[in-house]
């Protein structure tokens, strides 16, 4: 659109007919309408928005304005604000409403808000009718860089995080970067430590990228600035080419190329999670932890050398203050990993390092539960 400053990144997987656009930019929320009726066709109709309070609040009524002006029919529905909210029960009540709604296959959803949002949003469309396209308008940090990107969707159980889920492509995702000024502090900090988790297995140009900005993201105001739009393309980059390789996280493949290092730091955070009911962690601030806890293992076994351990430590540093752990139990914290879905053979698989921009996947029977529990503990009670 005239006047607004746009990135675009391209996502391709072998499965063609999935192929969909990144914009990255400011004020995009104004060209919604257009990139719906794009990507959607002629045949859609009606749209169904769901978002939480908070967030439509700030911006549903614009990107309500734009759907309209391209002749969509939009019907909205919030869902409750946090991870507890990310559950079978949430997704039963979406489905009702695209029923009550009349939304048919030609029809589409467009999710607004963070990640738990595109996760609920994404899976009712992935399940609905067997299902309907839907948008992605991620509106914070770490949904931009990661969870809007590369289809994957889903709930959590009470048995642990992201139990039910499915891939489901969007058919776009529109990431306007002027939805960062309003986020809470702590939102940011989550979503640096997801920048610096896709940096650390991506390569040391990415990571050296990031924790530049990072640097100097403490002395000037940057979510105004090019640069956070270029970071941010940069990133979706990264996880494009990952997804274009490895669309459905094959079980089989333990290269660098494998999507299963994007979980890089995710077993204790999802362990973390899990065992403070998810109230006292935001994902990205779980995953903080949790790479200074995989960093600690990469370095008892070996794998890591002590300078590339503390550039990953100040590079999770320069994302903010961390919720403590130090009150946890680490013996109930790697009980929890026993839950975790990333288990092969009935093992945990690991992704740790062997520098930066090295991931490596590491059979659980290869940790004695003495040196996991040493590294859970080490970390815990520095932070």
């Amino acid at each position: 659109m005239k006047g607004v400053r746009l990135r675009r990144v391209v996502v391709r997987t072998k499965e063609r007919a999935n192929e969909y656009e990144i914009r990255i930019g400011q004020g995009l929320r104004a060209e919604v309408g257009y990139v719906a009726r794009d990507c959607l066709g002629d045949r859609a109709q009606r749209l169904t928005i769901i978002s939480n309070r908070r967030v439509f609040s700030l911006y549903g009524s614009a990107v309500v304005k734009s759907l309209r002006a391209s002749g969509f029919i939009i019907m909205t529905w919030s869902i409750g604000d946090g991870e507890r909210f990310k559950s079978i029960e949430t997704v039963e009540r979406v489905l009702r409403f695209f029923i009550e709604s009349g939304l048919e296959r030609s029809d589409g959803v467009v999710a607004l808000g963070g990640g738990v949002v595109g996760d609920v949003a994404g899976f009712a469309a992935a399940i609905y009718l067997r299902g309907v396209p839907f948008i992605q308008i991620p509106t914070t940090l770490l949904a931009q860089v990661d969870s809007s990107v590369g289809g994957k969707t889903g709930v959590n159980l009470d048995a642990g995080k992201n139990l039910v889920g499915s891939f489901h492509q969007p058919a776009a995702v529109i990431s306007d970067i002027e939805t960062l000024k309003t986020l809470p502090a702590r939102e940011l900090v989550a979503g640096w430590c997801e920048c610096v988790k896709q940096g650390v297995v991506s390569s040391r140009k990415l990571f050296e990228e990031t924790t530049e900005f990072l640097q100097t993201s403490r002395t000037q105001d940057v979510l105004n600035s090019s640069r956070l739009e270029q970071l941010i393309a940069s990133h979706c980059s990264f996880k494009a080419s990952i997804v274009a390789a490895d669309q459905r996280e094959d079980p089989d493949r333990s290269d660098q190329r494998s999507r299963r290092i994007l979980n890089f730091g995710h077993t204790i955070a999802h362990a973390l999670e899990a065992v403070t009911d998810y109230r006292r962690f935001r994902h990205g601030e779980a995953v903080g932890q949790g790479m200074l806890v995989a960093g600690e293992l990469s370095k008892n076994l070996g794998l890591l050398d002590q300078t590339e351990l503390e550039l990953l430590t100040r590079a999770v540093r320069l994302c903010g203050p961390l919720p403590s752990a130090r009150d946890l139990d680490e013996r109930a914290v790697v009980s929890a990993i026993a839950h975790d879905k990333k288990r092969t053979a009935g093992r945990v698989q690991w992704v740790l390092l062997q520098g930066i921009g090295r991931p490596c996947i590491v059979d659980g029977k290869e940790i004695s539960s003495t040196l996991l529990r040493k590294s859970v503990r080490e970390v815990f009670r520095r932070t």
